[in-house]
């Protein structure tokens, strides 16, 4: 007996919006209201910190998509714009899919609107259905705008049963951020019914129960126009039970064969096959030896000849390589595995044969190989690119292939580039990017050249007053005398993302010491405000 799955996301357009977009403006504090004497201080003498606080007035909160603000999807039909979805709030304000943007303005004010992207929508659910082929069934499929079809048949004692299956894909939907529901039935016209409209999340239907489980759904589960169901309103029929207690030769000749086609479907009574993804394998190149091989020099012409027979594949594709595993089975049944990674997408086969190459001293042949597999695990389309260098005549060099080799060399979490982010604490301004990746540029405020992580604790310090330069302070256990300075440049705590931030100061001081050394120091809290800070002192930072 066939056991097929429909699974539901209801809200994908908007649960991939709230996902994805990130609006500039901050969380309310949970620690309540702000101190107006903070917010007066930030107002127009911010360093590089966000964006939304760059003003002199107050921040602006901005209705957040998964905030208490209502948020819909519109798309263009004809010459209107309708709503294409709407969050569950706006549904319980009385907003529905089809209904006239302004109509939903007059009815909700403040209403946040996106454009619908239909086409992401469906991306996302071939990506997913490509996932469930891999992962969970190896026939899966979309269906429809907003969910997949599952054929458990065979492969649910695998997972402990179909009820805990169930409840592993549905966990799964969680962690990404989208309510589901799914239902597992004898056929795909009930598992869609009863995913749609029944009680539960989770409903498994047992054999034979089609019938009397899909009993009490309306029409529109069956998945039926509105022409149909407009008719079948007129003529008093409103439930799937109601439906197949008719006679069939008057619902033939009035609707036509389509309805009876629907409820046969989903009692299990006609057959409803579906096209299931197909996951494209990455290229790969299998070379079988009739002897073992367990020299270097072997192992080597072979992955030469692997390399020639795959770099064409990727060609005619328009492939280029950015992870490459190199995959030996051993006569004793042991894998020895080697991996490559590429900064940028490329098939030169020599390039990546001498970084392959660097990674077989690292494999143990034992007493011989019997196979060797290359496989391009991540690959990206690559096509014909413009020489760099513009109407200057000079080429750009291309510093990819250098990346590569130290990569190889050093560890790929070695070689990176440094790139600054929007935050006032220094710490957290700047982080580890791509090395040929886009880097953001750095502000114009003065910053030592070193950062001391975290920083370190300064003893003695003496000032002529408190909001003053120092002028002795003792650092690693050594005295330092100060004959210039400047400060103090004050940072606040990053309230938004922590509440016991809220309240917390820094005083910043640029010092020059008499040996010329230069030096960043900061004093937690103000000597004028309780609460913000321990007053001690710390070194963060020395100048070049």
């Amino acid at each position: 007996m066939a056991r097929l799955a429909s699974l539901c996301l209801p809200d994908l357009a908007i649960a991939r919006i709230r996902r994805a977009e990130r609006i500039a403006s901050p969380p309310e504090s949970r620690r309540g209201d702000v101190d107006p004497i903070l917010i007066a201080a930030r107002g127009g003498g911010w360093r590089p910190g966000a964006r939304w606080a760059r003003e002199t007035a107050p921040p602006r909160l901005i209705a957040r998509p998964d905030g208490g603000a209502a948020l819909v999807t519109a798309l263009k039909d004809g010459n209107r714009i309708v709503l294409a979805a709407a969050c569950a709030r706006a549904q319980a304000l009385g907003l529905a899919p089809g209904m006239p943007l302004a109509q939903a303005r007059i009815l909700v004010p403040g209403l946040v609107v996106r454009d619908a992207d239909p086409a992401g929508d469906a991306a996302w659910l071939d990506r997913l259905a490509c996932f469930a082929a891999r992962r969970w069934t190896p026939r899966a499929a979309p269906s429809g705008p907003d969910g997949l079809w599952l054929d458990l048949t065979g492969v649910a004692h695998l997972f402990g049963g179909e009820a805990r299956m169930c409840e592993r894909i549905l966990a799964f939907c969680r962690r990404l951020g989208f309510a589901a529901r799914i239902a597992v039935a004898g056929s795909l016209g009930a598992a869609h019914a009863l995913a749609r409209h029944g009680a539960a999340p989770l409903i498994l239907c047992p054999e034979g129960g089609e019938a009397e489980a899909i009993a009490p759904f309306p029409l529109a589960a069956l998945r039926l126009g509105a022409e149909v169901l407009d008719a079948a309103a007129r003529l008093g029929v409103g439930t799937i039970g109601a439906l197949a207690a008719m006679p069939r030769a008057p619902l033939q000749r009035r609707f036509g064969g389509l309805l009876l086609k629907r409820l046969d479907q989903a009692l299990g009574r006609v057959g409803e096959p579906f096209d299931p993804v197909v996951p494209e394998e990455p290229p790969a190149v299998l070379l079988r030896f009739l002897e073992p091989i367990a020299t270097p020099e072997a192992i080597e012409e072979a992955l030469g000849e692997a390399m020639r027979r795959l770099v064409p594949r990727l060609e005619s594709a328009g492939l280029g390589v950015r992870r490459l595993l190199l995959a030996c089975d051993r006569i004793d049944g042991d894998v020895q595995q080697a991996a490559i990674g590429t900064a940028r997408a490329t098939r030169d086969g020599a390039h990546l044969l001498r970084l392959m190459a660097a990674r077989i001293e690292r494999l143990e042949p034992g007493f011989g190989l019997e196979n060797l597999r290359l496989v391009a695990t991540r690959v990206e389309p690559l096509g014909a690119q413009p020489i760099e260098g513009g109407l200057a005549g000079r080429e750009t060099p291309d510093l990819a292939a250098l990346v590569d080799r130290l990569a190889v060399r050093l560890g790929r979490r070695r070689v990176f580039r440094l790139s600054a982010i929007e935050s006032d604490l220094p710490e957290r301004s700047v982080a580890r990017a791509d090395p040929l990746g886009a880097a953001a540029p750095w502000p114009r405020w003065p910053r030592p050249a070193c950062l001391l992580a975290p920083p370190e604790p300064v003893d003695f310090v003496m000032a002529e007053h408190p909001d003053g330069v120092p002028l002795r302070f003792t650092w690693r256990g050594r005295a330092y005398k100060v004959v210039a300075g400047d400060g103090p440049e004050r940072i606040h705590g990053e309230w938004w993302r922590r509440a016991d931030e809220a309240d917390a100061i820094r005083d910043y001081f640029q010092v020059e010491s008499e040996e010329g050394q230069r030096f960043w120091l900061f004093r937690r809290g103000d000597p004028d405000l309780p609460g913000t800070g321990d007053l001690t002192w710390h070194m963060h930072g020395i100048f070049a």
